[in-house]
């Protein structure tokens, strides 16, 4: 199984190029390091903690873990890896030049190979799960620790895995410990294979989420500065055809509230100009981030088209509603505002993290909505019922703090790894 596996790599190594190629014509920033992703141009490191967080959400989950062992091993170099650009970039932006960042390598053999000849992990941590074999396989042949963090598997991934089990069996032979979100994830991963003995629960990273402690002083400061005295609602990280339902619903509420204010976030920098015309097109005064201009009275729409600050414009809004729900992206983070105790706001897709969706619906933390008027309807009510609103966003701020503690539970999993 792992030969044909192999030879599929190389088969698919052209077109893997080609793919990342193609992907840079609309946005460039897929071709800026591309050798990374081909075994080229790695930082030279020795004995240095990796980290792999495919994207932004990865990412900002690892934060704390990645502050925390950088307080505890400080002569270690730290290596993040990501997927994405947006990833990388948030990666720049949150640690500067603290980390080093690279692409993770594709799965040939070949490249592989060249990815830890350079940077020699002492210890490899994998946000979530990705399980690439020959990756994996090459922690296990050089006896590097390999421990998947918040590690989570969907029924419908375990049915698509084993298919190929034979294949998930031996890459999860190879000393991987399986630090699971939660007993049932656990379960999944013994079904393919995975040790007893290396599997535990050590719950869900994200809900360590740390926010500055200053940055709700900041986030009122952006407001007063740039919105002013009036109601403000955020649609964060939208995608492609969302913009167009939370427009609606934007119009909506400007009918009977004229001076509400939508702070639009899409998800991906190349959509911002794409976004800003919709909103112009729509018949909408809008003002960019990058404008660097404060919204005047008639400004309907504050159009946030920078990376790294959408934290900053959740402290200075008053509901969130957390995109990439209404089209079936599968949702994105809605801890890093309930840390912050806004009232949420969600669509139905979000089997990105369902049990997070599924608690924080339960626990009336979170309104359910389908359509622009039922988003419309529900940001109307919570901006006009001050007292809900706050009900809504102190139980999320409980169900945060009721489940965090996943970072200690893996830092005492790893101390005895790194000795």
């Amino acid at each position: 199984m792992r030969i044909l596996y192999n030879l599929l790599t190389y088969v698919l190594f052209l077109p893997y190029i080609g793919y990342w190629l193609v992907r840079g014509i609309t946005n460039r920033s897929y071709l800026q390091r591309i050798g990374e992703r081909l075994g080229i141009g790695y930082p030279r490191l020795e004995r240095c903690i990796w980290i792999h967080a495919v994207s932004v959400g990865e990412v900002v989950a690892a934060v704390p873990l990645i502050r925390s062992l950088g307080r505890q091993y400080p002569d270690r170099p730290m290596l993040v890896t990501t997927v994405t650009p947006t990833g990388a970039a948030r990666v720049a932006s949150l640690f500067g030049d603290e980390v080093y960042h690279t692409y993770i390598p594709f799965e040939a053999p070949h490249v592989v190979d060249r990815f830890y000849s350079a940077t020699n992990p002492e210890i490899a941590l994998v946000l979530e799960t990705e399980i690439w074999p020959n990756l994996y396989r090459g922690c296990g042949v050089r006896d590097i620790p390999l421990v998947l963090v918040s590690a989570r598997i969907s029924p419908n991934s375990v049915r698509s895995y084993r298919r190929l089990l034979p294949l998930f069996r031996e890459t999860l032979s190879h000393g991987i410990i399986i630090a699971a979100q939660s007993d049932a994830d656990a379960e999944r991963f013994l079904s393919l294979g995975a040790a007893p003995e290396r599997t535990r629960v050590t719950g869900n990273i994200k809900f360590d989420v740390e926010m500055p402690p200053d940055l709700p002083l900041r986030g009122r400061e952006l407001r007063a500065k740039l919105f002013g005295d009036r109601p403000v609602w955020i649609a964060a990280s939208t995608h492609e055809g969302e913009e167009e339902i939370v427009l609606a619903a934007h119009q909506a509420l400007l009918e009977t509230c004229p001076e509400v204010l939508l702070v639009l976030v899409p998800r991906h920098p190349q959509r911002f100009p794409a976004v800003r015309d919709m909103v112009v097109k729509q018949g909408m005064s809008v003002v960019s981030r990058t404008d660097g201009e404060a919204c005047d009275v008639s400004t309907q729409v504050f159009l946030g088209d920078t990376m790294g600050e959408l934290t900053l414009f959740y402290a200075a809004s008053d509901v969130a509603f957390v995109a990439g729900s209404l089209v079936p992206i599968g949702g994105h983070n809605l801890l890093e505002p309930a840390a912050l105790g806004l009232p949420l706001l969600s669509g139905p897709h979000v089997f990105n993290a369902q049990e997070i969706a599924d608690m924080f619906a339960a626990r009336g933390a979170c309104k359910l909505v389908h359509d622009s008027a039922e988003l419309a309807a529900a940001v109307d009510s919570l901006l006009s019922d001050p007292g809900t609103a706050e009900r809504l966003g102190n139980a999320g701020r409980e169900i945060l703090e009721r489940n965090r503690g996943s970072l200690a539970r893996l830092i005492a999993m790893i101390e005895p790894l790194m000795e």
